[in-house]
């Protein structure tokens, strides 16, 4: 019997094959040697490729560590002070989530069900918001968005648009929008005012106040004016700005222009550690709310909501019908697909948590 000495694998090519081959045909025979570690395989001697996609596979479970050891060079999320933005979920909603990563939101006639989900978040918004009610409603007006950046640029394009629609009625010049904010807005207000061709007219901060004055913000309403921002919750200190005060000032010099409520980081917290305070629908000027989700609403980035008291308030020629994705649909959204995975998600902590969960985490 002869006995063989094993080859190692690296070297177990026929001679007649190799003859002709130059070092980048022979290395595509050789198997990769992975079976020690990631980190023993020809991929940890190159660059992980950044610019342009690689000629060939490798192995899933190399993918996976070169990107995880990439992502090791961020920061650890639950460690940033500096963030509004959720850090941490339950693994029950992580596993919704990821269940639901492949569902594509916006197909309503294939995934009813998260359709019906989303109006049951927005229906459970509006009412934690004071809209007003009546026994025959069943939804309330809005739409979830990808952030509160997406849902402001949504409410700046309704106030714009109704206030178009009423001064064509009149006869009047529909040119020169403008809209009344704090100077410490955050720069999405910007984006929408610059996007939408909207005048801006600040409220500037002084020494002493970092809110807006009521009193100055109504007298620099005139009549090209779509609406007023107000904010519940500042970017820079968190301060409620005095909403009640812009609305009563309105109503007292007769006034027709609507309060737009900026609730992205306050719209969470508010109803739950300070019910008492008036700054939602239960004021008659507020027309419409945003609020982030993934920030006191306690779900990963991102999704945002945007609520209007009344459906006058949301010009129909803003709403469109599509029909080719397999059934008449409304949509009013910036973007259209979508995930589903963080309006699930908001649902999941809604009915988990409920008023009293949200209340004890708040406080």
């Amino acid at each position: 019997m002869v006995h063989l000495a094993r080859v190692p694998t690296d070297k177990m090519v026929e001679a007649p094959l190799v003859q002709g081959m130059n070092n980048l045909d022979i290395q595509d025979l050789e198997p990769d040697t992975v079976t020690a570690s990631v980190y023993g395989s020809r991929f940890a001697a190159q660059d992980i490729p950044r610019h342009e996609m690689p000629e060939r596979e490798m192995p899933k479970e190399i993918a996976y560590r070169l990107i995880k050891d990439d992502l090791s060079l961020d920061g650890n999320p639950t460690l940033n002070l500096a963030s509004f933005v959720t850090t941490y979920m339950e693994k029950e909603a992580e596993k919704l989530m990821a269940e639901s990563a492949a569902t594509n939101f916006i197909d309503y006639e294939e995934y009813p069900v998260s359709a019906d989900i989303q109006s049951r978040c927005v229906s459970m918004i509006a009412r934690l918001f004071n809209i007003p009610s009546h026994e025959e409603d069943t939804n309330a007006m809005g739409t979830s968005t990808i952030g509160s950046s997406e849902a402001i640029m949504l409410g700046v394009l309704a106030m714009k648009k109704r206030w178009q629609n009423k001064r064509k009625a009149e006869g009047k010049p529909f040119d020169k929008p403008n809209i009344v904010m704090n100077s410490a807005v955050q720069v999405c207000w910007e984006k929408a005012a610059r996007y939408f061709e909207v005048e801006e007219k600040y409220v500037y901060c002084t020494k002493d106040r970092y809110v807006i004055d009521p009193k100055e913000a109504v007298d620099l309403v005139d009549e090209n004016t779509i609406g007023i921002c107000a904010i519940l919750g500042t970017t820079y200190t968190g301060e409620y700005e005095d909403i009640k005060g812009i609305n009563d000032l309105l109503v007292e010099r007769n006034i027709d222009c609507p309060i737009h409520v900026d609730a992205a980081s306050g719209g969470f917290v508010a109803p739950f550690v300070k019910p008492e305070l008036e700054w939602d629908f239960r004021l008659p000027k507020v027309v419409s709310i945003n609020v982030s989700g993934h920030k006191y609403g306690l779900v990963y980035p991102g999704v945002g909501w945007v609520v209007w008291r009344d459906p006058e308030f949301l010009p129909k020629e803003l709403i469109f019908n599509i029909n080719y994705l397999g059934a008449d649909q409304a949509s009013f959204t910036l973007n259209f697909s979508r995930g589903a995975s963080q309006i699930i998600a908001q649902y999941y902590q809604m009915i988990r948590l409920g008023k009293h969960g949200y209340r004890s985490i708040m406080k």
